[in-house]
């Protein structure tokens, strides 16, 4: 499967998604391929320390690709890895515009905060957009660097459920020191030490949500690994 973790809002948490979910398939012993697109280069920069992390954990390659030779590239990495994940920049450019277009699925993360609700629209219409040309395009919000107590959260699902096209996950990523803590190692928070639980749950459920569909068992399974 082909997913893009992309906003056109930098400030909502993006680029710890895309690493972590992709060294959660690794874990499972998933050939995986993360397409670093985004300018600042943080999914490069985590799979740089990864690799020299020990004792090492599970690897995934990584390039850096950009506008249209994602695209360009798109089949012939697709046939070589089982997963493949994009890493998109938080602004709308012709990576981002490329990544929908050969995506099976777009993550699109939002923190609980009207700012960011705003830009659902705008990242609607480019999804609708790219529809035309990549029609089984399935797109989903999730909250990220959620409120751990509060009525914000609640909120800000129900502001999700508004945007056309575009699913909301009926879960959320809280905003947790586990997640920067772990990134900074190079390791997804079901690696790290100390555990956070909670955190591992939630990373666990998004990945899940995303690829329980494809593979029968895979929960269960992924559930003993992890």
């Amino acid at each position: 499967m082909i997913l893009s973790v992309a906003h056109i809002k930098g400030g909502v948490g993006k680029s710890l998604l895309p690493v972590n979910i992709a060294a959660v398939l690794a874990q499972r012993g998933r050939d995986v391929l993360v397409i670093d697109a985004d300018e600042q280069g943080s999914a490069a920069t985590f799979a740089q320390i990864r690799a020299e992390a020990n004792p090492q954990p599970a690897q995934f390659a990584t390039i850096r690709l950009c506008g249209a030779a994602i695209r360009q590239q798109m089949t012939k990495l697709g046939e070589k890895y089982d997963e493949v994940v994009i890493d998109t920049g938080g602004r709308d450019t012709g990576s981002l515009r490329a990544a929908l277009t050969v995506a099976d699925v777009v993550l699109i993360p939002f923190q609980p905060r009207s700012v960011d609700l705003w830009a659902g629209a705008p990242i609607a219409a480019l999804v609708a957009e790219a529809k035309h040309v990549n029609e089984a395009l399935r797109a989903c919000s999730i909250l990220n660097m959620a409120d751990s107590q509060g009525h914000d959260n609640e909120d800000a699902f129900d502001a999700l459920k508004t945007i056309d096209g575009v699913e909301p996950l009926a879960l959320a990523i809280v905003r947790r020191k586990a997640f920067p803590n772990s990134f900074s190692n190079g390791l997804s928070v079901a690696e790290h030490t100390p555990r956070d639980p909670k955190a591992v749950d939630e990373l666990l459920s998004v990945v899940d949500a995303l690829y329980i569909h494809r593979v029968n068992g895979y929960q269960d399974a992924s559930r003993r690994q992890a």
